[in-house]
C-alpha cells in the first residue's frame, strides 16, 4: 500500500524540522554562483543546492518559474533536479501553483503527481480560486499516488489581501472559507490520528485574525512562505502558527542561496539548528 503524503511529510518534519530549502535560480543568484544565467546554469545550481539540503533538512521546493524561463532546456534542467532530489530521499514540492478547470486541470496534475512522469514531485503547489470543485480531480489523482497538493489559502503578498481577505457569503473570509472546504475533503479520507495529505499554503507574515484563519482539523502541512529574506525568522513560528506550528514547512530561498556554493551547507545547518530549537523551546 502506497503511504500516505500526510505521513510521509509528518515524519520528514519530525526527524529534520521544519525548514524547506527553495531552489530558486534567479538570474543574479546563477551569476553570483558563476553558473551561468542559462539553463545549464538553472541545472548546475539546482543540483548543488540538492546536494546541500540532502541529509540536512526533510523538504525542498523548486520555483518552477526560474526554470521555466529558459524553454525546453530549463524543463529539461528541472526534470533533472527533481529526480536527483527525489534519489536523494528528500520530499520536493514543486512550486507551480496550477489552477484551471476540467481537462486541462487533470494534465497539469498528470503532468506533475503521476509516479515516472518526467515532471513526478511529491507535491504540487494548487490555485482554489477557479473554485475548490475543479482541483477535485487533482486531490483524488495526488492521493491515488500518494502525493500531496498545498493549497493557496492565505499568501502573504500585498496585493492578495482584497481578494482573499474579503467576506464569503457565510460571513468568514475567502481564504478561511479555503481552508474549511480543503480540511472537510482531508477528513473525509485521512485516518483518525493521521496528517491529511492536502495541505495549505499560509504565509509567515500572515496575520491570522486578519485572515480570518483558526485552528483546523485534521492536522494538514502548512507551506509558509515568507521566511528568511521576507521577514520572518525562526522565532516567529510559534508566535504565528501557535497551537498549527508543527505542521509548519519553513520555506526559505534567497536567505540560504546568497550564501554561494561555498556557504550553502553551512547556512542550511544554522538555519535548520534555528527552527528546532524555535520548536523545542516552545
Amino acid at each position: 500500500m502506497t503511504e500516505r503524503f500526510g505521513e510521509r511529510i509528518r515524519a520528514a518534519l519530525a526527524a529534520r524540522g521544519p525548514l524547506c530549502v527553495g531552489i530558486d535560480p534567479h538570474s543574479a543568484l546563477l551569476t553570483a554562483w558563476g553558473v551561468g544565467d542559462s539553463a545549464d546554469g538553472a541545472r548546475e545550481f539546482g543540483l548543488r543546492t540538492v546536494d546541500a539540503a540532502a541529509g540536512r533538512v526533510g523538504v525542498v521546493k523548486p520555483q518552477v518559474s526560474f526554470f521555466e524561463r529558459f524553454g525546453s532546456a530549463g524543463f529539461a534542467a528541472l526534470e533533472d533536479v527533481l529526480h536527483a532530489a527525489r534519489g536523494a530521499g528528500l520530499i520536493v514540492i514543486a512550486d507551480a501553483k496550477r489552477g484551471d478547470i476540467g481537462t486541462t486541470m487533470d494534465a497539469y496534475a498528470a503532468a506533475w503527481l503521476t509516479p515516472g512522469s518526467p515532471l513526478e514531485s511529491d507535491a504540487l503547489t494548487v490555485n482554489p480560486y477557479l473554485g475548490i470543485g475543479a482541483l477535485e480531480s487533482t486531490f483524488a489523482l495526488a492521493e491515488e499516488h500518494g502525493k500531496g497538493a498545498f493549497v493557496l489559502a492565505a499568501t502573504s503578498n500585498p496585493d492578495a489581501g482584497s481578494v482573499q481577505r474579503a467576506r464569503s457569503g457565510s460571513d468568514s473570509t475567502i481564504s478561511a472559507s479555503v481552508v474549511t472546504e480543503v480540511s472537510a475533503r482531508n477528513a473525509g479520507t485521512t485516518p483518525t490520528g493521521e496528517w491529511g495529505s492536502l495541505g495549505f499554503v499560509i504565509g509567515a507574515t500572515v496575520d491570522w485574525a486578519h485572515a480570518g484563519l483558526s485552528p483546523f482539523t485534521p492536522s494538514a502541512p502548512i507551506l509558509a512562505p515568507g521566511f528568511g529574506a521576507q521577514g520572518a525568522g525562526a522565532e516567529d513560528v510559534v508566535p504565528r502558527f501557535g497551537s498549527c506550528s508543527s505542521m509548519v514547512v519553513a520555506s526559505e530561498s534567497r536567505s540560504i542561496l546568497s550564501a554561494g556554493p561555498d556557504g550553502i551547507v553551512a547556512t542550511i545547518d544554522r538555519r535548520a539548528d534555528a527552527y528546532r530549537k524555535a520548536l523545542l523551546d516552545d
